[in-house]
């Protein structure tokens, strides 16, 4: 899959034109990318144009004009844009209390290697990408996964016969969602492009 580029990316007054129907399609194509894993887990897998919408919205909010500075944003968000065979998902952990949130985030420190992906007989643990500054002990609320999948895993998304499902095996926290068919024809959209 591209990575976004310069030229695709909009100056903020050009920007702020179409930003309100940009935005509201983004918003709805995210709903079919979003998966529930569980009441604390919510992942939402990114491709180019999620990673185009993150950019544009970063530039604007920030009021980011200086060439350097938006460089920096594309390598960034660059990074969440899948290679071949991968699929790349947001992840959050989301407690409504703090205090709950910092517990259940020490405790779940160790999940890597607990959060798979199942596509047919495949089975695709996420790889977290921590990013620097991050503490080694703790869990992050916002966490960046990438799902390296064996060829024929990537062709079996597109089987809707096949199972396709998120699982997280944790002792303080399991749960399994089936990917909906509109999520699978997203990711399936992706795979094909990378």
């Amino acid at each position: 899959m591209r990575e976004v580029g310069r030229e695709e990316l909009l100056s903020l007054g050009a920007y702020e034109e179409i930003r309100a129907h940009f935005r509201a399609r983004m918003i709805e194509r995210k709903k079919r990318r979003r998966l529930s894993l569980g009441e604390h887990m919510t992942l939402i897998f990114e491709n180019h144009d999620t990673v185009l919408f993150q950019v544009q919205e970063m530039l604007r909010t920030e009021r980011i004009t200086s060439e350097p500075e938006i460089a920096h944003e594309l390598l960034t968000y660059n990074a969440m844009v899948p290679g071949a065979n991968e699929l790349f998902a947001t992840l959050m952990i989301e407690y409504s209390d703090p205090d709950e949130r910092h517990r259940a985030l020490d405790a779940l420190n160790d999940v890597e290697g607990k959060l798979v992906l199942h596509l047919g007989d495949a089975r695709c643990a996420a790889e977290f990408q921590r990013l620097p500054g991050e503490e080694a002990s703790r869990l992050p609320a916002v966490n960046y996964l990438r799902f390296r999948l064996p060829e024929d895993a990537a062709q079996s998304m597109k089987d809707a016969s096949m199972d396709a499902s998120l699982e997280v095996t944790h002792p303080h926290y399991q749960a399994e969602q089936a990917l909906p068919k509109a999520t699978r024809v997203e990711l399936s959209a992706d795979l094909d492009e990378s």
